[in-house]
């Protein structure tokens, strides 16, 4: 037996986020002006409803349905002010209507991911971070299977021969309805369609009746298959339907995916929808709104529900008179904004043209394709690079929407909000370039807000190298919003109820879990950048504990370097680095008595490991500026330069750090190199010693004839096989340098060896010297 539909049932079958769509439906409404009204949603949210309508709410937003055990499974259902559900709520809202969620609660379905099964009825991926952008409370057309999560753990693509038809086959509905229409029509897809047949409409008379007949005969063509969760969704939708029948409602409004329509239109008995929703799991769920961005509702961020052109339509909304025509003055609004011509005479051609392209195309009036060819043929003279100038900002759009303070918050999530207030930090859309100066008070509060989100995993901002006039006293950022910060911030809460607290207490919980010296130290470096005393004491405690532990010389060398940059902002920051130098101190006696027999019989990967180390500790030494330090290091290396059967890369470059000091003479470098150059030694031991000593920089062999010419003899003295051999390793030693360095090189080798030699006396003509002295002292305007 089939329940019927009644006079007290109206379904009004609906696309997500179409403005032709919302507008039909909010004249359909106020037409039926009926008593209670059941939008596709998450009755978890039923308790937000009322912030819909607060003065504060500005679309786009989203529902976030999240479990707080779990705040990682958590659900958006976004709304733009074009959505027709939006409308739908806020019509009921205006008019003291009720309004009410009639999906299959998210109490349920995240309950049935628990059990590993996603809305197609498959395991879902594990993708982090792990939160879902599920279909909004009204899909498309279809069901949500088409509309899966974009994030991740969406539920994988529907199997298309699940809905094929044996004689013949047809194209799934479930996977584009729109387009199975769309050809029937003429059309070349579904988009073009939809915007023809709906968008551009100019009434809703017969509207939904039609697309309820649609959707009718597609359902019967095409019926759902193997699709666990589709049944369940339907069958609680008519459960809350008939619920509002028991409770008195005699005009009932049914908003809801157009897919749906049908089996709600003509309900089965109301016990095989209780025997299909008996003994559903169940899990904790709360729920709020969060700001989301216009590009978050695009088909290209991923979001299965999607649209081509969110800003768009958001201009056919709040523009309903001569659209045309205001979008194109918009289009030279911003062409201007960024220097580039746009006169009122190309808005004149651009608007002819675009109609005449809609006249010939048959359609009523120019859609976004027309003004589209328009703009790049009349404004950007065929050109694709200011048209995606106008793609980001206008027809996408970077519009970022904002919620109540109202509006039920962690801790963590109010902390935030009042911060980002007193520092004057807004939350925005667009990437923009931030450049702070720490000797400024709000900016260098601004720095730590940044770097304590940023230890949380909220990576609102990204801090970039600074170089030049900057120095240490700047920091630039790249910050940007992003609307999945919502559920990192319900992540972070469990650790404290401010961006403070939670941020000392994850590093303290992060610090425990880590064994290396290197971590713990880079750690301790973002620590001090956040300002986080606390931490920073237990992380100086694990620091000690660990360095006296430790007994790796690489982990050791691996710690120095954070610890001496983190010694680079006591004065910026007025950072008490007390405990760091002591630290410090430590480590480099251990490294100097241990990196001797740490290099001792290495292979050439471990040579090449200690070689980037020993690069980076001789850094930062010369970071510290202490005598004390440098004292033993250079001590350490010349011991390791006169260390019998050392690795030729780490002997060559522990002598090359001695040179560049200074504690090496240039004529004590040229005996070393023809020692480490002799026959006897190996040639690749010699060459892997080339190798270290000139990585790099070629400017010492170009001003040190001495040197050049040692390294002359060896190459020039080597066979020819052993030559072969070697030119791999030396091609690559050589490949370091500049190719002004290269150049010079190779003229000075065109010369000949005698030429390149620094004359003698022997060689000196002291006459003719004396000849030009005369003229010399007349340029310098010296003697007569």
């Amino acid at each position: 037996m089939i329940e019927t539909q009644t006079k007290d049932l109206h379904i009004f079958g609906i696309r997500h986020h179409g403005p032709g769509s919302a507008r039909s439906l909010r004249h359909a409404l106020e037409e039926l002006q009926p008593d209670i009204i059941l939008v596709e949603g998450p009755p978890d949210a039923d308790s937000v409803i009322p912030l819909l309508n607060h003065k504060d709410m500005q679309p786009p937003v989203a529902l976030l349905v999240y479990a707080p055990d779990q705040p990682q499974q958590a659900v958006y259902y976004p709304f733009a002010v074009f959505s027709p559900e939006w409308q739908a709520i806020h019509y009921a809202l205006t008019n003291n209507i009720p309004v009410r969620f009639m999906d299959l609660p998210q109490y349920h379905r995240l309950g049935v991911r628990g059990q590993g099964m996603g809305d197609g009825g498959k395991e879902i991926p594990e993708n982090p971070p792990e939160t879902i952008n599920e279909n909004p409370p009204t899909e498309d057309l279809d069901s949500e299977t088409q509309h899966s999560a974009h994030s991740t753990q969406n539920s994988p693509a529907p199997d298309p021969a699940a809905f094929t038809d044996p004689q013949p086959p047809t194209p799934s509905p479930q996977i584009d309805p729109l387009g199975w229409l769309a050809e029937a029509a003429g059309y070349s897809d579904g988009e073009r369609w939809w915007e023809h047949m709906v968008e551009q409409r100019q009434d809703s008379v017969g509207l939904f009746t039609a697309i309820l007949e649609a959707m009718t005969a597609m359902r019967q063509a095409a019926p759902l298959q193997n699709d666990p969760i589709e049944p369940l969704r339907e069958a609680y939708m008519r459960q809350t339907i008939r619920a509002a029948r028991q409770e008195g409602y005699k005009n009932i409004a049914v908003v809801c995916g157009a897919w749906h329509s049908p089996v709600l239109a003509e309900m089965p008995p109301a016990k095989e929808d209780e025997t299909l929703l008996k003994k559903l799991p169940k899990t904790k769920t709360a729920a709020t709104w969060v700001p989301w961005t216009y590009g978050r509702l695009a088909y290209e961020s991923g979001y299965g529900a999607g649209v081509e052109s969110p800003g768009w339509y958001h201009h056919l909304w709040t523009t309903p008179q001569q659209p045309v025509i205001r979008w194109l003055t918009r289009v030279a609004h911003l062409l201007r904004e960024e220097d580039l011509d746009a006169s009122s005479a190309h808005i004149i051609e651009a608007t002819r043209l675009a109609e005449s392209i809609a006249a010939l195309r048959d359609r009523p009036l120019p859609g976004l394709p027309e003004l589209n060819e328009a703009v790049q043929t009349v404004f950007c003279f065929g050109s694709d690079v200011q048209m995606q100038l106008i793609r980001q900002k206008l027809i996408v759009g970077e519009t970022l929407g904002q919620v109540p303070d109202e509006t039920p918050m962690v801790p963590l999530q109010q902390d935030l909000t009042r911060e980002q207030r007193r520092l004057r930090l807004t939350p925005e859309a667009f990437q923009r370039s931030l450049d702070l100066d720490l000797r400024k008070q709000n900016d260098l509060e601004r720095s730590l807000l940044l770097h304590r989100l940023d230890l949380l995993k909220i990576a609102w901002g990204k801090a970039e190298e600074v170089e030049g006039k900057h120095g240490t006293f700047h920091e630039i950022w790249k910050i940007q919003w992003q609307p999945e910060f919502a559920v990192a911030i319900i992540e972070a809460a469990i650790w404290g109820n401010t961006v403070y607290a939670a941020a000392t207490a994850f590093v303290k919980n992060t610090a425990e879990a880590i064994p290396e010296l290197p971590n713990l130290t880079e750690l301790l470096n973002r620590a001090l950048l956040a300002d986080l005393p606390e931490a920073v004491a237990f992380l100086m405690t694990r620091l000690e504990t660990q360095a006296a532990l430790s007994s790796d010389v690489a982990h050791l060398m691996g710690a120095l370097p954070p610890l001496a940059q983190i010694m680079r902002y006591t004065d910026v920051r007025k950072t008490d680095t007390a405990a760091v130098a002591h630290i410090i101190d430590g480590l480099v006696k251990r490294i100097c008595i241990g990196l001797p027999g740490a290099c001792a019989s290495l292979n050439d990967d471990a040579a090449e490991i200690f070689y980037k180390l020993i690069i980076e500790v001789n850094s930062a030494i010369g970071l510290l500026q202490n005598q004390e330090h440098t004292k033993d290091w250079q001590t350490v290396l010349q011991q390791m330069a006169n260390q019998q059967g050392l690795h030729g890369l780490i002997a060559g470059r522990s002598c090359r750090i001695l040179l560049d000091s200074g504690f090496f003479s240039s004529e004590d470098m040229a005996r070393r190199l023809g020692l480490a150059l002799s026959t006897a030694s190996d040639p690749a031991q010699a060459a892997a010693w080339v190798e270290g000593f000139l990585k790099g920089s070629g400017l010492l062999l170009l001003h040190d004839d001495a040197l050049w010419q040692v390294l002359d003899e060896w190459v020039t003295a080597l066979s020819p096989e052993t030559f072969v051999a070697l030119l791999p390793l030396l091609r690559r030693t050589f490949s370091t340098f500049v190719s002004g360095e290269r150049r010079q090189m190779g003229e000075k080798v065109r010369q000949g060896p005698l030429l390149a030699l620094t004359a003698t006396t022997a060689d000196f003509d002291l006459s003719r010297a004396e000849a030009v002295l005369p003229l010399v002292a007349q340029l310098l305007g010296v003697g007569k």
